[in-house]
């Protein structure tokens, strides 16, 4: 397993809702990888923290300015290139 395959299992291998070989992948490459380790780790901390401080909502100002951002985001994106193959 690369570091780029355990970012794309992490959610589920948190979740523990891997099957046993990818699971087992998971770990040898964890046991070898101090970068992975620690996204790992961090990612694990910050759901325990969310789950502590139970819901949040954002301010109505806030929200409203997050959203015109988004909003103006979305609009000015521009397409992704044409897949010649296609």
């Amino acid at each position: 397993m690369q570091c780029e395959d355990l970012v794309a299992y992490l959610s589920d291998y948190i979740d523990r809702d891997l099957d046993e070989e990818l699971v087992q992948a998971a770990r040898e490459h964890l046991a070898t990888c101090p970068n992975c380790h620690i996204v790992l780790d961090s990612t694990e901390r910050m759901l325990h923290f969310a789950r502590q401080s139970g819901p949040q909502s954002i301010p109505v100002g806030r929200r409203q300015k997050l959203f015109d951002e988004l909003q103006a985001a979305f609009l000015t994106r521009q397409p992704p290139p044409a897949n010649p193959t296609d």
